[in-house]
């Protein structure tokens, strides 16, 4: 696979050391010559010297026969014209854009690029939900926080100890879809009880998560 990345910082060194170690064949654009140069000492990469919204330095970088184009630069706009260019003249199958706004996903799927990473959404809730719920192990969002999915470890004092999946009354739009006992994964049934230590992957909705936190624990401190 041919993929090109425009950009620098960190997202483009790990996102390159991963697809290189894949045996992908990366091209990282980069409109800084000193660091274009510390870029090719670092990485097994092709890089390209050039403003990447101009459309001769994506057809330098091999736009024309990659399958894929990332773009992380620091200004949206310049993010949103990469990924047009890559698709509607060098018809690219999949494109990237990170939006440094969240304001601005909306715009650049309105736009055509329906792939858009927004870091500062992710983190913000993240954290924001991280805080209000101390106890549960793991938490992360999906599809740009629309969804959460949680890992909480059942203690003896949760009032769901010794109750079926089918017993327990959890908000609508909300599924357990995995327990972890003694290390060893269980896709639950409604005749599943779930006993003490049992981790839960719960996935929901994040306006009911709290509810969802005070069925399975009975309290919300």
């Amino acid at each position: 696979m041919n993929i090109i990345i425009v950009g620098g910082g960190k997202q483009v060194h790990f996102l390159t050391k991963s697809f290189v170690s894949k045996g992908y064949n990366v091209t990282i654009i980069n409109n800084n010559e000193e660091y274009c140069k510390k870029l090719a000492r670092m990485h097994r990469a092709n890089i390209v010297l050039g403003d990447a919204t101009t459309p001769y330095i994506l057809e330098d970088a091999g736009a024309a026969y990659s399958e894929m184009v990332i773009a992380l630069t620091t200004d949206d706009p310049d993010n949103l014209v990469i990924c047009q260019i890559a698709e509607k003249i060098f018809k690219v199958r999949k494109t990237f854009a990170m939006v440094n706004d969240p304001k601005n996903i909306e715009i650049f799927r309105k736009l055509g690029v329906q792939n858009v990473i927004s870091t500062a959404d992710i983190i913000s809730s993240f954290i924001e939900q991280k805080i209000s719920v101390d106890d549960i192990t793991n938490l992360f969002p999906i599809e740009e926080g629309k969804v959460a999915a949680m890992e909480i470890e059942i203690n003896e004092q949760f009032p769901v100890v010794g109750q079926s999946l089918s017993q327990i009354n959890l908000p609508k739009d909300t599924i357990i879809g995995c327990m972890i006992r003694k290390n060893e994964p269980i896709i639950p049934r409604g005749d599943t009880v779930i006993k003490e230590q049992d981790k839960l992957i719960i996935l929901c909705l994040p306006m009911i998560q709290s509810e969802v936190l005070k069925v399975i624990r009975g309290r919300i401190d």
